[in-house]
C-alpha cells in the first residue's frame, strides 16, 4: 500500500518515524512551510520534514493543495493519505482523489479541533483517547474507523497525557493500517470544540474555583505555562498537586509555602503549585523563591 503521509508539528513526527521503522511504504510526506522556531526564531524545518529527510521521503511543502495537491497525487499515485496534526484543512478536489485518514487526540465527536489535549483537560474529563477516521468536507466529523480511550489522571498535565496518546495513536496506525479496510461507523453523540490556543487562554484567574484553577494550570503544563502577575511580574505557574473547597478571606493570596509547594486561595477553596518561574529564568520551586527572597507569604497574584 503506498502512503501519502501529512503533519507538521512533532506529535506528526513521532506517528511518521513509527510507521517507517514498522516497515511501511512511505512514498511521500507533505508538510506546511518552514517556520520560525525557537527563540532565535530561525527558519527551521518542520519536526516531519526532518523525519522525510532524514530516511530519504519526498517532502513536499505546498502553499495551496488546492493549486499544487492534485499534481502531488499524479505524481507520487498514493492508494491512501494520513493526515496527523496537518495544520489545514483539506478540500475537494484534493480530498476526492484518493482516502484520508485523520489521528485525531480526543473521542470523537468531542473535541473537534486544533487543540483537544489542552481543551480536554482544561474542562475536568476523566477520559479521553484517539480517533482514527475518514477525513470529510466539515472539521474532524467524518466516520470513525478505530476509536480507543484512556483515563485521565486528577493531577494529569498536558505532558504526560501528551505521552499517553501518543503512544497509543501510534500503535492504533499500525493496527489500522494493517486491518485497511476498516468498518466506518458514524459519529455518535453531541459535538464539542477545541479551538486554537491564544494568548488569553493561559492568562490564569483566581477568581475563579479551585477546581477550574487547578485544571487551568495542568491543561497547560510544562508547555506554554500559565500566566498571572505577582509583584509586578508576569510569572508562569506548574505542578498543581492539590486543591481543596473551604472559605477564605481574598483570591490569589499565597497562604503558606512548604516543600511541597504554595497554597493559594482561590473563589471557593485553595490549590497547592509547586513551581514558578520568573521573566527569564528558569522554574524554581516556591520554597526556593521564598528563600531567595522574590516572594512571601501574603503576596497576592493579580
Amino acid at each position: 500500500m503506498r502512503i501519502l503521509y501529512m503533519g507538521t508539528p512533532d506529535f506528526a513526527k513521532e506517528h511518521l518515524e513509527h510507521l517507517i521503522k514498522n516497515k511501511f511504504n512511505i512514498v511521500a510526506v507533505v508538510s506546511q512551510q518552514d517556520k520560525p522556531r525557537g527563540r532565535g526564531k530561525k527558519i527551521l524545518p518542520t519536526p516531519v520534514k526532518e523525519v522525510a529527510l532524514k530516511y530519504g521521503i519526498p517532502i513536499l511543502q505546498p502553499k495551496s493543495l488546492n493549486k499544487e495537491g492534485l499534481k502531488i497525487i499524479e505524481e507520487f499515485r498514493p492508494d491512501i493519505g494520513i493526515v496527523v496534526a496537518y495544520g489545514k484543512l483539506l478540500k475537494p478536489p484534493f480530498l476526492d482523489t484518493i482516502p484520508f485518514f485523520n489521528v485525531h487526540a480526543s473521542l470523537l465527536p468531542k473535541y473537534r479541533g486544533a487543540a483537544p489535549i489542552q481543551r480536554t483537560l482544561e474542562n475536568g474529563e476523566t477520559k479521553t483517547g484517539i480517533t482514527i477516521f475518514k477525513i470529510g468536507i466539515g472539521m474532524d466529523d467524518g466516520p470513525i474507523a478505530l476509536q480507543k480511550e484512556v483515563n485521565i489522571d486528577e493531577f494529569e498535565t498536558f505532558g504526560s497525557l501528551y505521552e499517553k496518546l501518543l503512544k497509543l495513536g501510534k500503535n492504533m496506525l499500525v493496527e489500522f493500517l494493517n486491518n485497511y479496510p476498516l468498518e466506518l461507523n458514524p459519529q455518535q453523540g453531541e459535538p464539542s470544540y477545541a479551538p486554537k490556543i491564544t494568548k488569553e487562554d493561559l492568562q490564569l484567574s483566581f477568581s475563579k474555583k479551585c477546581v477550574e484553577v487547578k485544571d487551568k494550570i495542568r491543561a497547560y503544563d510544562p508547555l506554554p505555562g500559565v500566566r498571572t502577575n505577582l509583584n509586578g511580574k508576569n510569572v508562569k505557574l506548574f505542578g498543581v498537586f492539590y486543591y481543596e473547597k473551604k472559605a477564605v478571606q481574598s483570591e490569589g493570596t499565597i497562604l503558606e509555602i512548604n516543600d511541597k509547594g504554595a497554597i493559594i486561595s482561590c473563589l471557593d477553596g485553595v490549590v497547592g503549585v509547586k513551581y514558578i518561574q520568573f521573566p527569564g529564568k528558569t522554574r524554581i520551586t516556591f520554597l526556593e523563591a521564598k528563600n531567595g527572597k522574590l516572594l512571601r507569604e501574603g503576596d497576592v497574584f493579580a
